[in-house]
């Protein structure tokens, strides 16, 4: 696993956590329990603070960074598609970002909240709970995401994780 400390830097990954062997975690980065970081990511906690929380999965190719003044936060029972870009942003408990989406310094995803795939969420943005944010700019969509739209998702990867956490072995 390419996991790093930077200095006195170091990660914190919760044991029951599982990082894919080839994803990246550098410096000041907390992985909360039960969740999942994928192959290809890179959480890198070099300047600022990256925490995620409990449940919640980064799933392949995805970037997370942030800088000395703003840290990026994502809370519990999240998915955070395939080849998404964060920076020095919080998106909220049980809410989805699509893939291939940004989202970008101060924007802030609300709990329950969906961003759609390939949307560009800019600076300063917030996007409400309950709603989705669509489109580069991203516009709203108010009150139309219902947590079955997100939980079975987030369901299907903690027991992924769980899964290759206990089965996964490489072969060649």
């Amino acid at each position: 696993m390419a996991i790093y400390a930077l200095g006195d830097l170091v990660p914190d990954i919760h044991p029951t956590a599982y990082v894919h062997p080839d994803a990246t975690v550098i410096g000041q980065v907390t992985i909360g329990p039960e969740s999942s970081v994928w192959p290809q990511v890179v959480l890198r906690g070099d300047y600022g603070k990256i925490v995620i929380g409990a449940q919640t999965s980064i799933q392949d190719g995805s970037v997370i960074h942030a800088t000395p003044i703003l840290p990026t936060t994502i809370g519990d029972g999240c998915v955070i598609g395939h080849l998404v870009h964060m920076e020095c942003c919080t998106i909220e408990d049980n809410s989805l970002v699509g893939s291939g989406s940004i989202v970008l310094h101060r924007a802030i995803v609300r709990s329950g909240a969906i961003v759609g795939a390939n949307a560009v969420v800019p600076n300063g943005m917030e996007v409400p709970s309950r709603a989705m944010a669509l489109g580069v700019p991203a516009t709203l969509r108010l009150d139309v995401v219902t947590p079955d739209m997100i939980e079975p998702g987030k369901d299907s990867y903690v027991t992924n994780g769980k899964r290759y956490r206990e089965e996964l072995r490489r072969i060649d």
